[in-house]
């Protein structure tokens, strides 16, 4: 008895811990950075990016593609400060997955982005950027 209310006790801990900052990660924010500007993060600080040869409602970020450039997901945004819940949506993915858009843009992080703050998928072979939501979409 008292070992299947041990076991209990640290599943309900371990929820309470993990759900919270799992959330976080549903929630959008914008930082800013020295030579980089403003742009689009997750609650933990992690950079989010948009590919130009996606289109509204569309990726072309398949297979290895999404192997470096893993799609940020969630069933729903929070936005903070400065953005609009009404800019966030999804899509359904040719490979079967959802994929968090803004302003109908699929949102990606980039594998080399470790922490909070680090922006090395900018400007990546001239088609990953950040997003300024600002100036965004850019004009083509």
């Amino acid at each position: 008895m008292f070992r299947k209310f041990s076991v209990a006790a640290v599943i309900l801990a371990v929820l309470l811990v993990a759900l919270p900052a799992m959330a976080d990660h549903h929630k959008a924010k914008i930082m800013t950075k020295d030579g980089v500007g403003a742009y689009m993060a997750d609650a933990k600080g992690m950079t989010l990016y948009y590919f130009t040869k996606d289109t509204v409602g569309k990726s072309v970020c398949l297979d290895g593609c999404v192997e470096k450039w893993p799609l940020y997901t969630a069933d729903k945004v929070e936005p903070q400060a400065g953005l609009a819940a009404k800019d966030f949506g999804s899509i359904k993915r040719e490979d079967g997955k959802s994929q968090v858009t803004y302003k109908g843009f699929p949102l990606y992080y980039f594998f080399k982005d470790k922490k909070a703050g680090d922006t090395l998928g900018q400007g990546v072979g001239g088609v990953w950027y950040v997003i300024n939501p600002a100036a965004f979409p850019p004009m083509k």
